[in-house]
């Protein structure tokens, strides 16, 4: 659970820089939020979960 929350926190710092200072559109960033929502209700999400544990534990 930390684990998920410091990753939505930096993720969502992340897409307000990008709103900011690089041109993301809102409609933009609303648009990756549906999709992740619906994405997390799919069958792909415990490869895509999986897949960033991993990522996670090489780089630490």
């Amino acid at each position: 659970m930390v684990l998920t929350l410091s990753a939505v926190l930096v993720l969502g710092t992340l897409v307000m820089f990008l709103i900011r200072y690089a041109g993301l559109r809102v409609w933009h960033a609303i648009l990756c939020t549906l999709f992740g929502f619906y994405l997390a209700t799919s069958a792909a999400a415990p490869f895509v979960r999986e897949a960033v544990a991993t990522v996670l534990r090489f780089l630490s």
